[in-house]
């Protein structure tokens, strides 16, 4: 492995790690995540032309904790209001030299710090999810554009306002407690939720399918469940994305265009990410009296990855899942994809009745799915104009590439 690739791989393990315990004694993130991104580019700068270090995560943690000091001899005061950080400045010296030892203490109590930090609700989602693959995932701003197909100008402001955001409004670096903790967990699990269905489906650009953003929020995801191994929900997570991800190699053909489930060769499904994702689910089960959102929508999941075909597929349990993430987590989108679970349960006339009624649903007027489910409800009805008309609405409502062809596709071969 060349000194390049060495600092990259260990960036992805370190990076995480190192901002986190240089918040502690910052209590900045966004100066914490400045010093970090030096120590790195000056691994790169070094390692190529000096060696690699005997220890790289040690090398980086000496250079970081090194620049931080500085940054804090030179801005803090013994009185006032720069007192406590100056308690933090002494602490930070006396526990430098055995920086081995300042890797490993307490790194999972500042890493669960770290995320209910970055995922705040103060800040916007997109922001958040920026911040969060900027910290805890180690992407760069070009990888961060590229993964929202958004500009690097407006990936990099969305990070400069969420520093100062989390700045301004003085969020403490802490795991915070009780229903506190309950409802910052809703925004964390939410930012890494966002980001794997950015993966699984974008919802613009050329592609169906981002398997590298997908992989990135369960790499997070993973993260959490370590740190947080007794909350249903976060497992629950995990394990929903571990099963659809399940299907990655098998939702597209080799020139990229889009296989639907029921298509799908179930042979090149990854059963050993299902095998991870029913043992996480069956885990976070025995946790819970009342399964939440992420856990019911692993369920759902774990329903398709039990059928040995198509038609196996238990659409009965998948619908009366659908009416509990309803009644759990209200949402016209659960509420569409509970109008296509009924018409494969109960016929497509019933289904067609639930999509019916959301009609009128503001929140749904510029979205494609309704038009789908729509379309795809009265196909098998045999209305064929109307199936015609919403597959063409939805084609002109998504702003993926691949998913408006399929539906234009699907529109003229209806007869």
């Amino acid at each position: 492995m060349t000194a390049t690739a060495t600092v990259e791989a260990v960036w992805r393990i370190e990076q995480p790690k190192l901002a986190a315990r240089l918040t502690r004694y910052l209590r900045d993130v966004g100066l914490a995540e400045e010093i970090v991104q030096d120590a790195f580019l000056l691994a790169l700068e070094r390692w190529p032309r000096d060696g690699i270090p005997r220890n790289p995560a040690a090398w980086l943690a000496r250079v970081a904790t090194n620049r931080a000091l500085d940054r804090l001899r030179r801005t803090v005061m013994l009185d006032g209001k720069h007192r406590a950080l100056a308690i933090d400045l002494t602490e930070l010296e006396r526990t430098m030299p055995d920086i081995e030892a300042m890797l490993d203490e307490d790194i999972d109590d500042d890493l669960l710090r770290l995320i209910f930090t970055a995922c705040h609700p103060v800040l916007p989602a997109e922001q958040r999810a920026a911040l969060a693959l900027r910290l805890l995932g180690g992407l760069s701003t070009p990888e961060i554009a590229r993964a929202f197909l958004v500009s690097e100008a407006t990936v990099a402001q969305r990070i400069v306002r969420a520093k100062r955001a989390l700045r301004e409004a003085a969020i403490a670096f802490e795991t915070p407690r009780g229903q506190q903790r309950r409802e910052r967990l809703a925004s964390v699990l939410e930012v890494v939720y966002l980001i794997f269905n950015e993966g699984y489906v974008p919802t613009a650009g050329p592609d169906w399918l981002r398997a590298d953003l997908g992989s990135e929020a369960m790499r997070l995801g993973r993260l959490l469940a370590a740190l947080m191994p007794e909350e249903p929900e976060a497992l629950g997570l995990l394990a929903l994305m571990e099963l659809n991800a399940s299907r990655f190699a098998a939702r597209t053909d080799k020139a990229g265009n889009p296989i639907l489930l029921l298509e799908q060769d179930r042979s090149r499904w990854d059963w050993s990410l299902i095998r991870r994702g029913l043992d996480g689910l069956d885990r976070a089960m025995t946790l819970t009296p009342t399964p939440g959102p992420y856990l019911l929508q692993a369920m759902i999941a774990a329903c398709h990855a039990r059928a040995v075909s198509a038609v196996d597929t238990d659409w009965i349990a998948i619908a009366a899942y659908y009416q509990a993430l309803s009644l759990s987590a209200p949402s016209p989108i659960v509420d569409v994809n509970r109008a296509a679970a009924v018409g494969m349960a109960f016929g497509p006339a019933q289904g067609l009745a639930v999509a019916d009624a959301l009609r009128d649903e503001p929140r749904l007027r510029d979205s494609h799915l309704l038009p789908t489910v729509r379309g795809h409800l009265l196909e098998k009805l045999g209305r064929m104009a109307e199936a015609r008309a919403e597959f063409r609405r939805a084609a002109e409502l998504t702003g993926n590439e691949r998913e408006r062809a399929l539906l234009l596709a699907r529109s003229g071969a209806i007869g």
